[in-house]
């Protein structure tokens, strides 16, 4: 039984870590299409923002952590926008990476799926996008937050269980697209609130607090961030 076990596991680890063939260009640009088609119209955007606000939180959660911050919860609200919460030091290097993690997370996601999909190890996508939704779900603190992150990563269990490999790859980049072009217009939100006085507690507002630095300039490096990993990730997502 013990061999069993391991070779069913050794086999597992196999099909997760191995690579898939790529899916034709006509899918990689339809799924293209059907990223922009969501992100750029007001209406799917309003429901689809939900999954940019699960990375952008989750980065935040995420750098928390790894700078020793004390991670106590997480926050969605059906306006799209979140809350994270973490105790430790209110200044210092720490606070201003976490705060730096929220609008530069979702693309940054966005290139690292790229870069996976590259190399084509699409269920290893899938699986590791599955495990990130797991750990956000431990520190969600509200109903609507946990619907939230429950149906995204329902999604990605069934696909990643139940679809052929071409489900899969399609899935797979159309999830990618959404995170790179979804990481490009939360900035540009961001910035016409600012613009019209709105938006006085934003992270670009924590961040010139903490730093001294005007917020204008934090938001040009969100704008840079975010438009830089869809270029590079457009790159690797179309074998230019």
């Amino acid at each position: 039984m013990v061999s069993t076990a391991s070779a069913s596991l050794a086999s597992l680890w196999d099909e997760v870590a191995g690579t898939q063939p790529d899916p034709d260009l006509w899918v990689v640009v339809a799924t293209l299409v059907a990223a922009l088609a969501v992100v750029v119209p007001q209406a799917p955007w309003r429901i689809a923002r939900n999954a940019i606000t699960i990375a952008h939180e989750g980065g935040h959660g995420l750098v928390a952590l790894l700078t020793g911050r004390t991670l106590t919860g997480i926050r969605l609200h059906s306006d799209t926008s979140g809350l994270t919460l973490s105790r430790g030091k209110p200044t210092g290097i720490g606070m201003i990476l976490t705060a730096a993690a929220g609008y530069t997370a979702p693309p940054l996601l966005g290139l690292g799926g790229a870069a996976l999909l590259g190399a084509g190890r699409i269920t290893l996508l899938l699986w590791l996008a599955t495990a990130l939704l797991l750990a956000v779900l431990v520190m969600i603190r509200n109903a609507y937050g946990a619907v939230s992150v429950l149906v995204t990563g329902g999604t990605f269990v069934l696909v990643s269980w139940l679809a052929g490999p071409q489900v899969q790859a399609a899935f797979a980049y159309a999830v990618v697209w959404f995170l790179l072009l979804g990481g490009v217009r939360p900035a540009f939100e961001l910035q016409a609130k600012r613009r019209h006085g709105g938006a006085g507690d934003s992270d670009a507002d924590q961040l010139s607090r903490l730093t001294h630095v005007p917020a204008g300039l934090w938001l040009f490096l969100f704008h840079a961030v975010s438009v830089c990993s869809l270029l590079g990730g457009g790159r690797w997502l179309l074998g230019l």
